[in-house]
């Protein structure tokens, strides 16, 4: 079975790659890192490493690595002979990688191969469906109707924490023992590609919004208080019983969200909540409040990790939810020199004014009991 993996990242190749080569796939990643892509080629392997006490190691063997910028007809040929195309490159590299999939994925076509599921792995949702709309906007009609009858790409929700890391063995990563790969049972074409680690369900949704508003929510709520209180790392801050009470607060009301919404079992989702925690509190794992918090303004976007659920929190029961606010106003104070979109924030505050340049950030009306309540927390500070 061959599997065709774009991104030969640290998650790559630590949390997708293990998981497809403990499959039974030989993988062919693709990557413009030369350097990377040499090492694999010439080693064929490399080790994965458990960050926790029993330091685990997993060899990942079966892999060979395509240069995507000069070798662009051995992808092609990948791609026509792919069981599974998988992804871990970011959202913004997407649209690149669409341009590169829609040459092979024609090839295939004219050569029928057996249907293709493609699965973007990404840290959004409808990543798979993003990298669909990229593919198809290059297509003609008729096009279309026969990479439909061919071609799927099911939505993906993906976990899995895989710290920064310099390592003497440049192919070696680190990563945290808990995973979650949940994929959109109802989007596959063909036969079920039969992955252990990967968990398919009917309606991806409540999966999806889960990971976001806890995972993602909880992350950047101790980046951003941990920031304010100077701490350097995630697992520093949560060490600080105020950090610590106030991001569980935060994720008892997205957690209130979430099961007014999908009826999650109450005493499931607290405990959901509680691994996610002792997670971000890996000792063996070090993850800086900056690199966690950086790119605010994305991060406070309407429809994102901290808006949304204080929104829908807003919504559901009728009053803004108080550490949320908190959060979002740590996150407007994050003045972190050297990250762009922090020092666009500051800017636009500063130029506009609060009430106006939290509503320009976020989307929140200005009059709204949520923006109000966010002003007042952002004076405190």
């Amino acid at each position: 079975m061959q599997a065709l993996h774009f991104g030969a990242g640290n998650i790559g190749r630590g949390f997708i790659g293990a998981l497809l080569y403990q499959a039974g796939y030989h993988t062919t990643f693709v990557d413009v890192n030369s350097e990377i892509v040499d090492l694999i080629n010439d080693r064929q392997a490399y080790r994965v490493v458990l960050a926790d006490q029993t330091q685990e190691e997993l060899l990942v063997k079966n892999v060979s690595a395509i240069n995507s910028m000069s070798e662009p007809e051995k992808l092609e040929e990948a791609i026509v002979k792919a069981d599974i195309i998988t992804t871990a490159v970011g959202p913004a590299i997407l649209p690149i990688i669409a341009k590169a999939l829609v040459k092979g994925l024609r090839k295939r076509i004219e050569n029928n191969r057996p249907p293709l599921n493609i699965i973007a792995c990404e840290n959004l949702i409808g990543g798979s469906s993003l990298l669909k709309m990229h593919v198809y906007e290059q297509l003609a009609p008729d096009e279309k109707e026969a990479f439909d009858q061919s071609l799927a790409f099911p939505d993906a929700a993906v976990d899995r924490i895989v710290p920064n890391q310099t390592n003497e063995d440049k192919l070696l990563v680190t990563v945290e023992p808990y995973y979650e790969w949940v994929v959109d049972r109802s989007a596959i074409i063909g036969e079920t590609p039969d992955i252990k680690g990967i968990t398919y369900v009917d309606d991806l949704t409540p999966y999806i919004e889960r990971k976001l508003f806890t995972v993602n929510t909880g992350h950047a709520v101790t980046a951003y208080i941990g920031y304010q209180k100077g701490f350097a790392t995630i697992d520093e801050a949560l060490q600080d019983e105020t950090v610590k009470k106030l991001v569980e607060s935060a994720l008892n009301e997205t957690g209130m969200v979430l099961i007014g919404k999908y009826r999650f079992d109450k005493a499931e989702h607290q405990a959901y909540i509680h691994k996610i925690l002792a997670r971000f509190s890996n000792p063996y794992i070090t993850d800086e409040v900056t690199r966690v918090g950086r790119a605010p303004m994305r991060k406070l976007s309407e429809n994102d990790r901290l808006i949304a659920p204080a929104k829908q929190y807003q919504e559901l029961y009728g009053h803004s939810p108080a550490s949320l606010a908190k959060a979002i106003a740590a996150a407007l104070t994050y003045d972190v020199k050297d990250d762009e979109e922090a020092m666009v924030i500051q800017q636009i505050i500063q130029q506009k004014g609060l009430d106006q340049g939290i509503e320009e950030i976020t989307g929140l009306n200005r009059s709204s009991d949520l923006a109000k309540r966010i002003v007042a927390e952002v004076e405190k500070l």
